[in-house]
């Protein structure tokens, strides 16, 4: 078994022995995703680069923490909505490498329209 697949089943273990399924709607699972997100960036608000970086050393396990409520909606959205995941992941990750290749991206912030624009 992947260890996606394995993740996913840990949470909808522990989903289902608690009976949240039927909280579980596409709109408040990806209002939980964006709000598990924005926990996320709390971490680093108002710091400076110095800061962060001082932050960073002293708190992994507290952005981890976070980092994995991100993923649990991602993962548990997924396997709800028939989503392979890992699947969408690569075709994504294909997608990006034509719309960002190295010979125009590289070190580069443009969007991918942008690049586009300079062929």
């Amino acid at each position: 078994m992947s260890d996606i697949k394995e993740l996913i089943e840990k949470i909808r273990q522990f989903r289902d022995a608690r009976d949240w399924k039927q909280f579980h709607n596409p709109k408040d699972m990806a209002l939980s995703l964006t709000l598990e997100a924005a926990e996320v960036l709390e971490h680093f608000q108002w710091k400076s680069k110095e800061e962060i970086e001082e932050y960073v050393r002293t708190n992994k396990e507290d952005i981890g923490e976070e980092l994995a409520d991100v993923l649990f909606w991602v993962l548990i959205m997924s396997h709800d909505l028939e989503i392979d995941i890992k699947d969408a992941f690569e075709k994504k990750m294909k997608k990006n490498e034509m719309n960002y290749p190295v010979e125009k991206a590289k070190g580069r912030h443009a969007k991918y329209t942008e690049l586009q624009r300079e062929s």
